[in-house]
C-alpha cells in the first residue's frame, strides 16, 4: 500500500499500486483467441468488409463447438444470422438414427434450452438473448427426443457447482440448493412446490451475484422450466421421466411383441422375469434392477422403458 500525500503531508488516500498490473507486472489485456483470430483479418481487409457478414447489429462471424446428438461433430465458424435449423441439418447433418430434434443448448454450461419450435431463429446475440439463452464461449449441444430436460439442467448445473469460486452466497449457495432440488426431481423423490422454488432461487441467482457465472448459472433451469415445464411436472407428480432417461424413474416393460425365446429371463441377474417357452414373458417390477440386460438382448425389441 501507498499513501498519497495532501498539501500539507497529511495521508489522504491509500492506493494498492500493485492491483493495478497483469503480466509481468505490466498493464495487461486480456481477450479469448477467437477475439484476437479476427484481428488481423479486419486489418487486412477492413472494417466495411467485416461488417458486411452477419447482421447489422451482430457483425462477422462466430464459431460454435457443435456436438450431442448430431451427425457431424466438430468446430464450426457460421455468419451471424444463420438460423439454428441450418446449423444443425445443413451443416450438422441433422439428428443420428431418425431421431427427433428435441432441443440446443448454446452458450457453455449457463446458457440457455431452445426448443424445436424455435429452430428458424437466426443465431445472433440479440435472438439468443430473447430466449433466455447466450453466445457465451460458443456451446452448441444439440438434443434429441431420448434427452430428459430436467436431468439435462441438473447436469449443466453440477458444472456451475463446481466452478463456482464461492465469493458471494447467491452463486456459492444457491446454486447447490438448486442442483438438490434437481437431483432429487430426477430421482423420484420430488414434492410439489419444487418448481416454485427453482423459479425463485433462480431469479435470486441472477440478479443477486457478483459475476457472469452467477447471473447466467441458471439459465439451463429457467429455460427448460419455460419451455419444457411438463417434463418437470411429470417427475413430480406422476414420477415418470417422458423421455425414459432418469434410471430411478424407469420401468422396463415386455410388450406383446414377446415370442418367448425366453432370453431375458437367462440373462436377468436378479431373475425377475418369468414365462413359459413361446409365451409372453413378465418382468416383475419391484425385484427388477433396471439393469436393462432384458432390452438389450431381446432379438425382437419387445422390451421397452416406460
Amino acid at each position: 500500500m501507498e499513501s498519497i500525500e495532501g498539501r500539507r503531508g497529511m495521508p489522504r488516500t491509500k492506493i494498492n499500486r500493485t492491483a493495478h498490473k497483469g503480466l509481468w507486472q505490466k498493464p495487461t489485456i486480456i481477450n479469448n483467441v477467437e477475439t484476437l483470430a479476427n484481428v488481423p483479418i479486419i486489418f487486412q481487409k477492413g472494417v466495411e468488409w467485416f461488417r458486411n457478414i452477419g447482421t447489422e447489429k451482430s457483425p462477422g462471424t462466430k464459431v460454435f463447438a457443435l456436438g450431442g446428438k448430431i451427425e457431424n461433430t466438430g468446430l464450426v465458424e457460421i455468419p451471424m444470422g444463420m438460423t439454428l435449423r441450418e446449423i444443425v441439418y445443413d451443416i450438422g447433418g441433422g439428428i443420428p438414427n431418425g431421431k427427433e430434434f428435441k432441443a440446443v443448448q448454446t452458450g457453455g454450461p449457463s446458457g440457455g434450452c431452445i426448443p424445436a419450435e424455435y429452430l428458424d431463429v437466426p443465431v445472433d446475440f440479440e435472438s439468443l438473448g430473447a430466449l433466455g439463452s447466450i453466445m457465451g464461449s460458443g456451446g452448441m449441444v444439440v438434443m434429441d427426443e431420448n434427452n430428459c430436460m430436467v436431468d439435462i439442467a441438473r447436469f449443466f448445473l453440477d458444472f456451475t457447482v463446481e466452478e463456482s469460486c464461492g465469493k458471494c452466497v447467491p452463486c456459492r449457495e444457491g446454486t447447490k440448493r438448486m442442483l438438490e432440488i434437481l437431483e432429487r426431481i430426477t430421482e423420484g423423490k420430488g414434492e410439489e412446490g419444487d418448481i416454485e422454488r427453482l423459479e425463485s432461487l433462480s431469479e435470486t441467482i441472477s440478479s443477486a451475484s457478483l459475476c457472469g457465472l452467477g447471473q447466467s448459472a441458471a439459465n439451463p433451469v429457467i429455460t427448460t422450466l419455460k419451455y419444457f415445464r411438463h417434463e418437470y411436472e411429470a417427475h413430480i407428480r406422476d414420477k415418470k421421466c417422458p423421455a425414459g432417461a432418469c434410471q430411478a424413474l424407469l420401468e422396463y416393460y415386455i410388450t406383446d411383441k414377446c415370442i418367448g425365446c425366453t432370453k431375458c429371463a437367462r440373462n436377468c441377474p436378479v431373475s425377475c422375469i418369468d414365462g413359459k417357452v413361446k409365451e409372453r414373458h413378465v418382468i416383475d417390477t419391484d425385484k427388477c434392477i433396471k439393469c436393462g440386460n432384458c432390452m438389450t438382448v431381446c432379438p425382437v425389441g419387445a422390451v421397452i422403458k416406460r
